[in-house]
């Protein structure tokens, strides 16, 4: 007979080979790289996330949940969820793109597997390769969602993309059982666009000249505007682009300009993360300096929250 402490032991191994046996184990994934097959983002969690975090944009978070929500309940999407993020810099739209990516892969070893990030500038920089970027472009993403269904990509810099590279992913975003047997449906495409900034800013802009509130601005047409403002838009990576001409965004979604108010909260929580007590004075004094626009109203902040961690730093 085994003594208690050799049962233990043998006991305590079978679980860790059934754990590293099982597909989709927690010590499995800790150890080596697990891919999400089974969806368990909390929508829960990421909406405490999303309304904690980030600051002035319900209608970004509105429809971010509305998005994901849709896909995660579908046990086979007949398409990829497709979201293109508009506004001005430091609106927040790389900061909820990297909040969708920790919530679908918690752990740093599969976040960095199944989560691509393609930066035009580093990775598209010059015009004269962009045949060749194509190729390139369809073959990381057939690789990456044959190895997981369940992938995100996040392009930023998507107003710097040369003219029709984007429009190389077309057949891997559209209503396709399989291609070549590989199902897209899981798979999640994040653009993110400084374009229609300007656009969405002058809606705003009106709504408060004509003192409505910034909460009562409809977003279907707003989604209706940016969608026609991008694909004529030449700074725009989306210039007449099929992937706009055959509806295969699912969501344009708008980022507001930053108010006073907004860019309060977001010193206010650079203080904490970086150890400094609350000081309602420097709060002030960072948020008025940076709320220059229009020169006159000096309404929004033009640089959103970008420049705020260096300015609590100095």
């Amino acid at each position: 007979a085994l003594d208690p402490l050799s049962t233990s032991v043998l006991m305590g191994g079978a679980a860790v080979t059934w754990q590293l046996l099982s597909p989709h184990s927690w010590l499995k994934c800790s150890l080596l790289e697990c891919c999400n097959m089974k969806d368990t983002l909390n929508l829960s969690v990421i909406k405490s996330d999303l309304e904690r975090k980030v600051f002035g944009q319900h209608l970004a978070i509105q429809i971010v949940l509305k998005a994901l929500s849709a896909n995660m309940y579908s046990k086979r999407p007949r398409k990829p969820l497709v979201m293109s993020f508009h506004g001005w810099t430091g609106t927040g739209k790389s900061f909820v793109s990297s909040i969708i990516a920790e919530n679908l892969y918690q752990l740093n070893i599969p976040r960095r597997r199944f989560v691509h990030h393609f930066s035009t500038v580093l990775h598209f920089p010059h015009l004269s390769h962009v045949h060749l970027y194509k190729e390139q472009l369809q073959n990381w993403i057939r690789g990456n969602v044959s190895a997981c269904p369940r992938s995100l990509f996040i392009f930023s810099e998507m107003d710097q993309m040369p003219h029709g590279l984007i429009d190389s992913i077309m057949p891997f975003l559209g209503y396709h059982e399989e291609i070549d047997g590989v199902y897209y449906g899981k798979a999640i495409f994040i653009f993110l666009n400084n374009a229609g900034g300007d656009k969405i800013t002058e809606i705003a802009l009106d709504y408060w000249r004509r003192l409505k509130r910034r909460e009562d601005i409809p977003v279907k047409k707003l989604q209706s505007l940016l969608s026609e403002e991008i694909f004529r838009n030449r700074n725009s990576g989306f210039f007449h682009s099929q992937l706009i001409q055959k509806n295969l965004i699912d969501y344009f979604i708008p980022f507001l300009p930053l108010e006073y108010k907004h860019v309060k909260e977001c010193v206010r929580e650079e203080l904490l993360v970086q150890g400094h007590p609350e000081n309602e004075d420097l709060i002030t004094e960072i948020s008025l300096a940076m709320t220059d626009y229009p020169s006159e109203e000096r309404l929004y902040s033009s640089k959103g929250c970008k420049t705020v961690a260096s300015r609590v730093t100095l």
